[in-house]
């Protein structure tokens, strides 16, 4: 397209022209370092992810989650539905986006995480139920320590709608777990079976 000559689209991590429209340029692609096809657990919670949280796989997250760069989450979505463990998606569970507090989304406009679960769900072919809810304190994890994320996050979640037999939580990026083990409690509570996780990306050594 002209367009795309005259102003060619921007790999999100280096800067440099990108073909295509891909939100990552050959050599950033390489640069993501895959976690590898098993699954984890965390807080009691079996969790998923393809790559590492650092390098090009921050910097699309950022994207997503700062800039608005919501055609970021296909690309995410593509490294998660090409790669999951087959015994996370089985038995066709239903995707569920972790919330995120209203205080955050009034001025973002959108939740990262339920543009990735549907852009997951639209590759795997699995229903999309934005089930959670989350109130309580403004539950921003950025800044908190370690010690801080593992007591808990701040607010609380609770089921604003049927919650499914089956879930795999959806976020884009997994720390601690304690996020996860609070969504997972939650649906418990509300009669959901099994809840595992899938995210784009995960804390090295987590």
């Amino acid at each position: 397209m002209l367009l795309d000559l005259l102003a060619p689209p921007l790999c999100w991590a280096c800067r440099d022209p990108v073909r295509g429209g891909a939100a990552l340029c050959s050599g950033c692609r390489r640069l993501l370092r895959f976690l590898g096809p098993a699954a984890g657990s965390l807080c009691g919670v079996r969790v998923w992810a393809p790559v590492s949280y650092d390098g090009p796989a921050r910097e699309l997250v950022k994207a997503l989650k700062f800039r608005a760069a919501a055609g970021v989450a296909e690309e995410m979505a593509a490294l998660v539905a090409a790669n999951a463990p087959a015994e996370l998606v089985e038995e066709a569970p239903a995707l569920v986006p972790v919330p995120l507090h209203p205080a955050r989304l009034r001025p973002r406009g959108f939740n990262q995480a339920a543009l990735l679960a549907a852009a997951i769900g639209g590759r795997l072919g699995l229903d999309t139920c934005d089930c959670l809810a989350r109130a309580g304190p403004d539950a921003r994890q950025v800044g908190r320590g370690r010690a801080a994320r593992l007591g808990g996050p701040a607010g609380s979640f609770h089921a604003a709608a049927a919650v499914p037999a089956q879930v795999l939580l959806v976020d884009d990026v997994v720390t601690t777990g304690a996020t996860l083990a609070a969504c997972a409690m939650a649906l418990h509570g509300a009669g959901a079976g099994r809840v595992a996780a899938l995210a784009f990306a995960r804390t090295a050594g987590r």
